[in-house]
């Protein structure tokens, strides 16, 4: 089976670290909206203009590991919003892929790597919606 995982949730709740547990220390990618914004030293420089490339181009990215069959492949962005989602719903259908989606919460108290603020983490959290079908 072929599978396209989404790991959503709000910052610090430790996508990127299951990402890396999960992808088995690369065996398997792992795309997202930050890696737009990280450097080769791993710096990261968010630019909000520029966001809509970012979402660019971890589509591009998953599309192409998608075209060679990768028989894993995850996504670590916060997916506050269906919309978000969509494009890799509507790419796991076109490849024959399985879509799952686990949404993380921070119960381990980290701490968000982007210093993102407390008020924007606030704001973050009123737009996050869980599906319920």
């Amino acid at each position: 089976m072929k599978s396209l995982i989404l790991l959503r949730g709000l910052p610090g709740s430790g996508k990127s670290t299951l990402a890396k547990e999960l992808s088995e220390d690369g065996k398997y990618p792992v795309f997202s909206v930050d890696d737009y914004f990280t450097d080769a030293s791993g710096n990261y420089n968010f630019e909000f203009d520029k966001n809509h490339l970012a979402y660019k181009q971890c589509q591009e990215n998953t599309e192409t590991a998608l075209k060679k069959g990768i028989q894993k492949i995850f996504i670590d962005n916060v997916f506050s919003l269906e919309w978000e989602m969509e494009p890799y719903f509507k790419l796991a259908s076109q490849y024959g892929y399985k879509i799952f989606v686990l949404t993380l919460e921070n119960r381990h108290k980290g701490k968000n790597i982007h210093d993102i603020s407390e008020e924007q983490l606030q704001k973050m959290a009123k737009k996050y919606k869980i599906i319920l079908l």
